[in-house]
Protein backbone atom coordinates (compact mmCIF):
# COMPACT_ATOMS: atom_id res chain seq x y z
CA UNK A 1 0.00 0.00 0.00
CA UNK A 2 1.14 3.21 -0.73
CA UNK A 3 0.44 6.00 1.72
CA UNK A 4 1.12 9.63 0.42
CA UNK A 5 0.28 13.00 1.77
CA UNK A 6 0.10 14.39 -2.29
CA UNK A 7 -2.89 14.30 -4.37
CA UNK A 8 -0.64 11.88 -7.23
CA UNK A 9 2.13 9.20 -7.27
CA UNK A 10 4.32 10.29 -9.74
CA UNK A 11 4.56 8.23 -12.91
CA UNK A 12 1.14 6.06 -11.94
CA UNK A 13 -1.97 6.78 -13.55
CA UNK A 14 -4.86 7.21 -10.52
CA UNK A 15 -7.61 4.35 -12.43
CA UNK A 16 -10.20 4.79 -9.64
CA UNK A 17 -11.75 6.42 -6.79
CA UNK A 18 -13.00 4.69 -3.86
CA UNK A 19 -13.58 6.81 -1.15
CA UNK A 20 -12.37 8.66 1.80
CA UNK A 21 -11.02 6.74 4.55
CA UNK A 22 -9.65 7.35 8.51
CA UNK A 23 -8.69 6.03 11.62
CA UNK A 24 -8.40 7.33 14.73
CA UNK A 25 -6.08 6.60 17.57
CA UNK A 26 -6.92 7.91 21.14
CA UNK A 27 -3.65 7.71 24.24
CA UNK A 28 -4.08 8.89 27.75
CA UNK A 29 -0.99 10.15 28.69
CA UNK A 30 0.70 8.99 31.89
CA UNK A 31 0.88 11.30 35.04
CA UNK A 32 4.60 10.17 35.83
CA UNK A 33 5.34 11.30 32.00
CA UNK A 34 3.29 14.22 32.52
CA UNK A 35 5.39 15.21 35.34
CA UNK A 36 8.71 14.62 34.47
CA UNK A 37 7.48 16.60 30.71
CA UNK A 38 6.93 19.51 33.11
CA UNK A 39 10.47 19.37 34.26
CA UNK A 40 12.01 18.62 30.93
CA UNK A 41 10.11 22.03 30.24
CA UNK A 42 11.31 24.24 32.80
CA UNK A 43 15.21 22.89 32.34
CA UNK A 44 14.76 22.04 28.17
CA UNK A 45 15.27 18.95 25.88
CA UNK A 46 12.68 16.75 24.12
CA UNK A 47 10.14 14.60 26.04
CA UNK A 48 11.02 10.84 25.02
CA UNK A 49 8.17 9.73 26.60
CA UNK A 50 5.86 11.90 24.80
CA UNK A 51 7.55 11.39 21.35
CA UNK A 52 7.24 8.06 21.82
CA UNK A 53 3.24 7.76 22.46
CA UNK A 54 3.13 10.71 19.21
CA UNK A 55 4.58 8.20 17.08
CA UNK A 56 2.41 5.14 18.35
CA UNK A 57 -0.40 7.03 18.31
CA UNK A 58 0.33 7.73 14.33
CA UNK A 59 1.18 4.16 13.30
CA UNK A 60 -2.50 3.24 14.87
CA UNK A 61 -4.46 6.17 12.96
CA UNK A 62 -2.47 5.14 9.36
CA UNK A 63 -2.96 1.21 10.08
CA UNK A 64 -6.19 1.67 10.89
CA UNK A 65 -6.72 3.69 7.71
CA UNK A 66 -5.21 1.50 5.53
CA UNK A 67 -7.12 -1.66 6.45
CA UNK A 68 -9.95 0.60 5.23
CA UNK A 69 -8.40 1.07 2.00
CA UNK A 70 -7.36 -2.34 1.81
CA UNK A 71 -11.16 -3.58 2.10
CA UNK A 72 -12.38 -1.38 -0.37
CA UNK A 73 -9.65 -2.74 -2.98
CA UNK A 74 -7.41 0.11 -2.44
CA UNK A 75 -3.57 0.24 -3.68
CA UNK A 76 -3.16 3.52 -2.00
CA UNK A 77 -3.99 6.01 0.08
CA UNK A 78 -3.57 9.61 -1.33
CA UNK A 79 -3.72 13.10 -0.21
CA UNK A 80 -3.26 12.20 3.79
CA UNK A 81 -3.91 14.66 6.05
CA UNK A 82 -3.06 13.85 10.08
CA UNK A 83 -4.32 15.71 12.71
CA UNK A 84 -3.06 16.01 16.33
CA UNK A 85 -5.55 17.22 19.19
CA UNK A 86 -4.97 16.79 23.08
CA UNK A 87 -8.90 15.84 24.79
CA UNK A 88 -9.93 15.06 27.96
CA UNK A 89 -10.08 16.35 31.76
CA UNK A 90 -6.97 18.75 31.66
CA UNK A 91 -5.91 17.79 27.91
CA UNK A 92 -4.85 14.24 29.17
CA UNK A 93 -5.47 12.24 26.34
CA UNK A 94 -4.04 12.56 22.64
CA UNK A 95 -5.72 11.95 19.97
CA UNK A 96 -4.33 11.70 16.28
CA UNK A 97 -6.91 11.57 13.15
CA UNK A 98 -5.57 10.39 9.77
CA UNK A 99 -7.50 11.41 6.42
CA UNK A 100 -7.18 10.44 2.85
CA UNK A 101 -8.64 9.11 -0.38
CA UNK A 102 -8.61 5.57 -1.16
CA UNK A 103 -7.51 4.98 -4.67
CA UNK A 104 -6.58 2.49 -7.59
CA UNK A 105 -3.36 3.27 -9.55
CA UNK A 106 -2.17 1.32 -12.28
Amino acid sequence: MILSTTNNIEGRKTVKYLGLVSGDAILGANVFRDFFASIRDIVGGRSAGYEKELRKAKAIALEEMEEQAKNLGANAIVGIDIDYETIGANSSMLMVSANGTAVVLE
